[in-house]
């Protein structure tokens, strides 16, 4: 399984790289499969980098702020204008309850019917799983100011956890246990960022880790353009006991 940061910018995109985004492969049945986990702004142009987004097989939202999701419009008028037709059937996407009337409002002049026609859309629920190809993915309602939702994605016996935005919380621990590589929401920086229920820091993300067990790679993402990337991770570093990676725009990473 690969793991290629399309856009780790934390709450808006920044200078360096688009708002979140992450594709996620494997090779199954003669053919390579591609998740996205996220379609913030401006991630859309640079996933076209990295794959056709008419291959995509699921997109996974983790929640509905724009960051997160706004990129979905653009991806609808790709999928739905593209001279010809796409050549595929509708894409399978999951996210909160109401995902497809959020995106038709966003989008501004369609009802949530016409986005049929483009998404399938799935509801996630805590802990109610379901397989696309050669991923397993769970979801777990995490800790944030709307019901949002860490993703652990299993594929050839490799398990990546993916927090999506959240503050610490119980779901952590069965999200991260045993998994390869944690890609942790590490926006918020200690001293600095006092409100709860929110984002985590670096150090939160990493006793999240070291609770969990059994992690073996801890790598930080979500960062706002304001923050230091390394005082995120001498925050994290001050708690977990290996290496602590940054997530960086453009690259992959096996899994």
């Amino acid at each position: 399984m690969d793991l290629t940061i399309i856009g780790c910018s934390g709450s808006f995109a920044g200078p360096h790289s688009p708002a979140s985004c992450y594709l996620v492969q494997a090779e199954h049945e003669g053919r390579t499969w591609s998740l996205v986990l996220d379609l913030g702004n401006g991630a859309l142009g640079s996933l076209q980098r990295h794959l056709q987004p008419y291959a995509v097989d699921a997109v996974l939202l983790s929640h509905l702020h724009v960051d997160h999701c706004i990129d979905m419009c653009g991806l609808y008028v790709m999928m739905k204008y593209v001279p010809g037709g796409p050549g595929r059937d509708s894409v399978p996407t999951w996210g909160p309850p109401g995902t497809g009337a959020h995106l038709a409002r966003a989008y501004g002049d369609v009802d949530s019917e016409d986005l049929l026609g483009v998404f399938e859309f799935h509801d996630l629920r805590d802990r109610d799983g379901f397989t696309i190809g050669p991923f397993d993915v769970t979801p777990l309602r995490v800790h944030h100011p709307v019901e949002a939702y860490g993703f652990r994605v299993e594929a050839g016996g490799r398990v990546l956890a993916y927090t999506g935005d959240t503050d610490a919380c119980d779901a952590l621990t069965d999200l991260m246990s045993d998994a390869d590589l944690v890609l942790a929401d590490s926006a918020f920086v200690d001293g600095r960022d006092t409100v709860t229920g929110i984002h985590l820091s670096g150090s939160r993300a990493a006793t999240a880790a070291v609770r969990a067990g059994g992690v073996r790679r801890l790598m930080l993402t979500h960062l706002p353009a304001w923050n230091d990337p390394e005082v995120c991770r001498a925050q994290a570093a001050a708690v977990w006991p290996g290496e602590v990676e940054l997530a960086a725009p453009g690259a992959t990473y096996a899994v």
